[in-house]
């Protein structure tokens, strides 16, 4: 049974395509279409890039793709380095990557307006106070006590009028 570099070699030389025309109609760099007609899987970062590519150049070459990413996973099976798929994740780092996560869970339709109807609650009640508290200050109350008296409360004084002037109409 052929490996999968030579099924992928044999065949884009039967149908007359040179690498760089293969690379080029796939949009798959040249080097990694020679790493996989190569059988050099560690120029590739992670399995799923060598299945997609070599399931990509089947359809193009007109091979079974699904019989191809076959013979790749197994293939891949006896490579160390991919015999275990990577985490897609690495470890969890505090507070902000598991605050991240559940943010990424909310459903921003519903959140969004949600939170911008709590911040206008809350500016509002902030605004009320604010307003209250300036009715109720006294305007004056930062001057020096020569200067204002404030206003006596109960009979206070009045003087009388002049004798001589004449009484009004």
């Amino acid at each position: 049974m052929p490996t999968v570099a030579e099924q992928l070699r044999q065949a884009r030389e039967a149908r007359g395509l040179t690498v760089s025309q293969l690379a080029d109609m796939t949009k798959i760099r040249t080097d990694h279409v020679r790493a996989l007609e190569e059988g050099d899987y560690n120029v590739f970062s992670a399995p799923v890039y060598i299945r997609g590519f070599a399931r990509t150049i089947a359809a193009t070459v007109k091979l079974d793709p699904q019989k191809l990413v076959a013979d790749v996973d197994a293939e891949l099976s006896q490579i160390k380095k991919f015999k275990v798929a990577p985490r897609l994740t690495g470890e969890s780092r505090g507070m902000v990557d598991y605050l991240m996560l559940q943010l990424s869970k909310l459903n921003w339709r519903i959140a969004l307006p949600a939170v911008l109807l709590i911040i206008l609650i809350i500016a509002g009640v902030a605004g009320l106070r604010i307003w209250q508290e300036r009715q109720n200050r006294d305007p004056l109350r930062n001057l020096g006590p020569g200067i204002y008296q404030p206003k006596r409360t109960g009979g206070g004084e009045t003087l009388p009028l002049p004798p001589n002037t004449p009484a009004r109409k």
